[in-house]
């Protein structure tokens, strides 16, 4: 029996599972088809939270077309392209990765960030 709860805005539904002795556990099925799960999952700590979510397959695919628009921009064909193309697409988790630490801990005022546009914007701090 799964239950539903709001934390702040967000619903949040809770099911208890059973871990193994492998420490192993079911995702239930309403969830797994929800999220949409395949063969991997991510697992992450968070406080005293353990996350389970799908795995991104493309890791900074979401990007390749700007990455690729920018890079035939500044005059990068062939072999050369290819290359950047590579190093851009495995900086892009990273530096979103980044972002979104940097935003949960403005979010929890533990930065020196404070707004939306300090976290975002494209513009250098003086």
């Amino acid at each position: 029996m799964s239950v539903a709860i709001m934390k702040g805005n967000i619903p949040v539904e809770m099911k208890k599972v059973s871990i193994s002795s492998k420490r192993q556990i079911t995702i239930p099925q309403k969830f797994f088809s929800m999220l949409g799960f395949d063969t991997e999952a991510e697992c992450m700590v968070r406080g005293n939270e353990l996350i389970i979510r799908p795995a991104k397959t493309n890791s900074g695919g979401e990007f390749a077309e700007q990455i690729l628009a920018d890079l035939i921009a500044q005059g990068y064909s062939g072999d050369d392209l290819l290359a950047q193309f590579k190093k851009a697409q495995r900086e892009v988790r990273p530096a979103v990765e980044k972002l979104l630490v940097e935003a949960e801990q403005a979010a929890r005022s533990k930065s020196e960030y404070s707004t939306y546009e300090d976290i975002f914007s494209t513009e250098e701090k003086e």
